[in-house]
């Protein structure tokens, strides 16, 4: 009997408690039948009891058969399970390792043996059956995180797991899966734009056939290189192509560091016809469309960093620079500054306010072109002002504020940020000059709070951290100075009979913007800048004036001239200036040390390091123009002018930012070699 009882233990399906009462109820209903037959006919009560002792032995026997019938399917199924995990360790295409404490191989399965090529391994190290597969399991288990790793190993790639509490490693071989994914991201397409810097300057001043001949020898050229990298290239008109490519092709070309802007360059110089082109390459999206705005987003970018460069860049990434190895060549027409001059004066006409905004650590430039600004809205009856707190400035625009503040119609040009903040309205406008950074602009707040309504006026070559949607942009990389640009828009104005635009002391003030800018006219200078400081003479700017305004104090002038005497060469051609990592030096002052280096022979390029706050570390740039200090100040984080650069790093010290910058220039080094 309890043998019986023992095989008649139920498995779990059967004892659900809707199941039981369900039986219950149906035998208490046979019994209740049998009684009530049993008090109404004996024997028909007796016949009910009777089928009632059978039911109940039915239902006992069939669930006995059930409950055999269970048991024998659940280790039925236990047994092909463990069977088939067996099978699967041994034959699934899945590499399995035990090991021990001491990394002592305990088993592999038959799969992963056929990589190890090795029937002797229990027993023995990972490292001394396969070196590499010990590396790799090392390398997985410092990296420390819930990613399983994509390895290489044996000319194959496998997608690694590592229990190492365990002792196991899973390997699962996805060479073909890669295979798949390598050959889609290798054709994904690629969009370029490619544009002529200086065709139509040229096309000017040539022959019909010297035209053609050049003409043609830009789309040979051009053909020729797209063909050996299996590029398609289309030719949109006189001085701009369209290029398609694939991404495994467009590496190649990253790898050749697009030797065709060298090329064109040199070998057009040679003809007396200099020829430059500007590229802009999107990739990384599936989108064509995306892929076309970058591309001309691109293209707009390396054009405004001055030419002869490509850009490399993906949708929402930062983008590479290639190229941008000669200096700008002057290309401005007068026809565009007017055309700016005109748009700018309709642009205030429709603004409430005007608010002019220079870089951080303002200098002579950024004042002065922000002086001629304010005047051209004042003249349109419009209130305009320059953000500027007087009482923090350097020696020389201190010196210009306090001139500026006797002269009547002059003294309220300059307004401070926070009076600044409290006047602005939806209908402001804010200018930003000589910068069109927004981590470099000396007014942050009004910036955030007017950033759909900014004009950028800059000669500074453009980078990735410009206004999203400027409403005038007049960004010139060929000027010597944004007072040179201004300058040019004030001579278009048209002011009323007997008004004058700007009184001598403005004139002065922008005259000494374009002598600082361009080195006493010795640097970036071209026949406009010329034409400029001309104009300005014309006007009442005062030579003894500028000379005045730029006079050193004898402190700024021994802080410079022991940053000077700090002077090493840290490459043929390159020296470095560093002043003390205790001591804040004026970045004005820092400028002008780097200035000074290139004064002395055999310097080509110098590097000024100083301290501009207990936080910050900045470094000034100069080259006489056949080292590109923009791209080395770039990989700092900073920009400006092939020949005229900086950047600041925060958090560092004065030694750290020279290793910084060694690194910098090992690297613009090889990228130029």
């Amino acid at each position: 009997m309890k043998d019986f009882l023992r095989k008649l233990e139920f498995p779990a399906f059967i004892k659900d408690s809707r199941l039981t009462a369900s039986v219950i109820i149906i035998l208490a209903l046979s019994l209740l039948g049998s009684i009530v037959a049993m008090i109404m006919n004996p024997l028909f009560g007796l016949a009910m009891v009777l089928i009632f002792i059978l039911t109940v032995a039915c239902v006992v026997y069939g669930a006995y058969i059930l409950a055999g019938n269970a048991n024998n399917f659940a280790v039925s199924l236990s047994y092909r399970i463990k069977r088939s995990e067996q099978e699967a360790m041994i034959k699934m295409p899945l590499g399995i390792l035990l090991y021990d404490k001491d990394r002592q191989i305990q088993w592999a399965n038959p799969y992963l043996q056929l990589y190890l090529k090795n029937e002797d391994l229990i027993g023995h190290t990972i490292a001394s059956v396969d070196p590499e597969l010990d590396k790799l399991i090392d390398e997985s288990l410092k990296a420390k995180t819930a990613e399983n790793h994509v390895v290489n190993w044996d000319g194959h790639q496998f997608e690694m797991v590592i229990q190492d509490n365990l002792g196991v490693v899973y390997l699962l071989d996805i060479t073909r899966y890669a295979k798949i994914e390598e050959r889609y991201n290798n054709e994904l397409l690629a969009i370029g734009q490619i544009f002529i810097d200086n065709y139509d300057e040229l096309s000017e001043t040539m022959h019909d056939q010297e035209l053609t001949t050049t003409s043609a020898y830009v789309q040979n050229t051009l053909s020729d290189y797209a063909k050996n990298f299996n590029a398609y290239l289309k030719r949109i008109d006189e001085d701009h192509f369209l290029l398609l490519l694939h991404m495994q092709d467009l590496a190649k070309m990253e790898k050749d560091k697009f030797s065709v802007l060298d090329k064109m360059r040199l070998e057009t110089s040679r003809n007396n016809t200099p020829l430059t082109l500007s590229i802009g390459i999107a990739f990384g999206s599936s989108l064509i469309t995306e892929l076309a705005d970058q591309a001309q987003s691109n293209l707009d970018l390396a054009l405004g960093r001055g030419g002869d460069q490509v850009v490399l860049s993906q949708p929402g990434k930062a983008a590479r620079f290639f190229g941008g190895k000669s200096n700008p060549m002057e290309k401005r027409t007068r026809v565009r500054a007017r055309m700016v001059s005109q748009a700018i004066s309709e642009l205030f006409k429709e603004a409430d306010r005007v608010f002019v905004v220079g870089h951080a650590s303002p200098d002579m430039d950024s004042i002065g072109s922000g002086i001629g600004v304010v005047k051209i809205a004042r003249l349109h009856h419009v209130k305009a002002n320059f953000v500027l707190d007087v009482n923090k400035t350097n020696y020389d625009v201190s010196r210009l504020v306090a001139k500026m503040a006797k002269v009547k119609g002059d003294n309220d040009i300059f307004i401070a940020p926070g009076d600044a903040l409290e006047a602005v309205t939806d209908k402001s406008m804010l200018v930003m000059v000589d910068h069109s950074k927004y981590s470099i602009t000396y007014a942050k707040e009004l910036y955030d709070r007017l950033r759909d309504r900014i004009i950028v006026i800059d000669h500074h070559r453009r980078g990735e951290e410009f206004p999203e949607n400027p409403m005038l942009t007049y960004v010139e990389p060929y000027a010597s100075s944004a007072c040179e640009l201004v300058t040019e828009m004030v001579e278009y104005q048209q002011p009323s009979s007997g008004k004058r635009v700007l009184t001598d002391l403005d004139a002065t003030a922008m005259l000494a913007g374009i002598t600082v800018d361009s080195k006493e006219f010795s640097l970036r200078t071209g026949t406009r800048t010329f034409d400029a400081a001309s104009y300005l003479r014309s006007i009442g700017a005062s030579t003894m004036g500028v000379s005045e305004l730029l006079k050193e104090d004898i402190d700024s002038f021994l802080q410079r001239t022991r940053l000077v005497s700090s002077l090493k060469m840290i490459k043929p051609k390159m020296a470095v200036l560093c002043g003390p990592d205790d001591k804040e030096i004026d970045p004005i002052i820092t400028a002008q040390a780097a200035d000074t280096a290139l004064d002395l022979e055999n310097v080509e390029a110098s590097f000024a390091i100083t301290r501009r706050n207990k936080d910050t570390i900045g470094i000034s740039a100069r080259s006489m123009g056949d080292i590109n200090v923009q791209v080395i100040m770039e990989k700092l984080g900073g920009g400006g002018h092939l020949s005229n650069a900086a950047t600041q790093i925060k958090g560092i010290s004065i030694k750290e930012a020279l290793a910084k910058l060694m690194d910098a220039v090992d690297t613009y080094e090889q990228e130029n070699e």
